[in-house]
């Protein structure tokens, strides 16, 4: 799903070639921290404004940690699930870490990092999931649904400006948010890339609610009380149903990212806080 920015300036990294294959980005110093971004345009490298985007991201936390950006693989066979791809990722952190790390997914990413913690416990210290619940809310899927149906039709700002919605927390700025979608969409959600629509496919069929209970590992669920993707009632069930979690709702804030101020501040202080 997409996210709120706001203002950051970006931070150095270290550009990488694919690592088995999936697109990443080292960004900071100190203990790794494997960062799973949310929707992006496809799965390559992040270039220009991408690129920035997704660096003030990992700037609240790449200032005590070596953040490993690693996004999906590119040609994901047809049917993937989000099981499917956290087995990627739990096949890469295996080899490039060889023990478990701290983890942080936001938005789709975050849907990814739950269903990692709960198939492949073994690659994941803590888990931070920020924007994210076991499953999408109504409006949350029913967006999706409508962008993956407007990006089978060849129609990519029509689903651009679905997308864009999900960023208001009112009815009216979701109006005024569907336009900019319509206009500056190609920007942030690209022309129609294959990757992208089975992403989103994978994520309306997810739910992993029932796996909840498995997730042992010390977890934060943080997101915006206004958030209509999910909405406060997700956050808190999925926080609930892990026995080692917290959660942390933010107010007045919808569906927004990492470098969120108040979300930043709690992402912080949990992984500051919890020795590993």
């Amino acid at each position: 799903m997409p996210h709120a920015s706001e203002s950051a300036t970006a931070r150095p990294a270290r550009q990488e070639p694919r690592w088995d294959g999936m697109p990443y980005f080292r960004a900071g110093s100190g203990q790794p921290l494997a960062f799973l971004p949310g929707l992006t345009p496809h799965h390559r490298q992040p270039r220009g404004s991408q690129r920035l985007f997704q660096l003030s991201q990992l700037k609240p936390l790449s200032s005590r940690h070596e953040v490993w950006w690693i996004n999906r693989r590119p040609g994901l066979p047809p049917g993937a699930t989000i099981a499917d791809l956290a087995g990627d990722y739990a096949a890469m952190l295996r080899e490039r870490f060889g023990g478990p790390v701290d983890v942080v997914g936001v938005s789709t990413g975050g849907s990814i990092a739950l269903q990692l913690a709960a198939d492949h416990p073994d690659v994941v210290d803590r888990l931070v999931v920020v924007s994210a619940a076991h499953r999408l809310g109504p409006l949350g899927r029913a967006v999706q649904r409508e962008a993956a149906t407007q990006l089978r039709a060849g129609r990519p700002r029509r689903a651009n400006a679905a997308l864009f919605t999900l960023l208001g927390t009112r009815r009216f700025s979701r109006k005024l948010l569907k336009g900019a979608g319509w206009l500056l969409g190609p920007v942030v959600f690209g022309t129609g890339d294959r990757d992208l629509l089975l992403t989103l496919e994978a994520e309306e069929a997810f739910d992993i609610e029932d796996r909840l209970p498995r997730i042992t590992a010390s977890t934060l669920v943080v997101g915006g009380a206004l958030d209509p993707c999910y909405g406060a009632e997700l956050f808190e069930h999925t926080a609930a149903r892990m026995p080692n979690a917290e959660l942390t709702l933010c107010g007045g804030k919808g569906h927004v990212g990492p470098q969120s101020r108040p979300l930043a501040r709690a992402v912080r202080t949990f992984l500051a806080g919890r020795p590993r």
